[in-house]
């Protein structure tokens, strides 16, 4: 039984490889674990009657028939694993595309070096546009590498950005 299963899952990873590629394999297997909570009689196909079951168990049991419609609707048909995966890349994926990115730090860089220094793009971020707190900042700068003389890596954290960190994943 088990070897079946797991040749189903490989077709559907090549069937749409685009939203397995979205995220980590620790990550997919934290939404498979999510999935299998909602799916509530274990078919594969999370149903108006799992959402129901689902908020029930969280305690709230006044959960109306649109809120849960509105929700199925979101799926555009049945929501089995990938397409729960889809909808969750959809919702987390709101950060901008790489490029983009890239391009917003390169206006900081007209050396093209790849870096920018990290005390000018503090001053920055904390005067212009959207200014940013201190701590925003700090935030901001824990993730971001940044070399011994003070110059942050900015294609490394354009990656972080959109990719993740892999020091978070340990």
């Amino acid at each position: 039984i088990k070897k079946a299963s797991n040749k189903r899952q490989r077709g559907g990873q090549k069937a749409c490889s685009n939203v397995f590629s979205m995220f980590e394999q620790s990550q997919i297997q934290e939404f498979k674990e999510a999935f299998g909570c909602i799916d509530q009689d274990r078919d594969g196909v999370i149903k108006k009657q799992d959402l129901r079951e689902t908020y029930g168990q969280l305690g709230k049991l006044n959960v109306s028939d649109e809120e849960l419609d509105g929700m199925l609707n979101e799926g555009k048909g049945p929501i089995n694993f990938t397409v729960f995966l889809s909808l969750f890349g959809e919702k987390l994926n709101g950060t901008d595309p790489e490029d983009t990115i890239l391009a917003a730090f390169k206006l900081f860089d007209p050396n093209a070096t790849g870096f920018v220094n990290k005390d000018e793009f503090r001053r920055l971020l904390m005067n212009q546009a959207d200014k940013f707190t201190a701590e925003e900042v700090d935030q901001a700068f824990a993730l971001a590498p940044i070399d011994p003389t003070g110059n942050i890596d900015y294609k490394s954290l354009c990656y972080i950005i959109t990719h993740g960190d892999e020091k978070e994943e340990s």
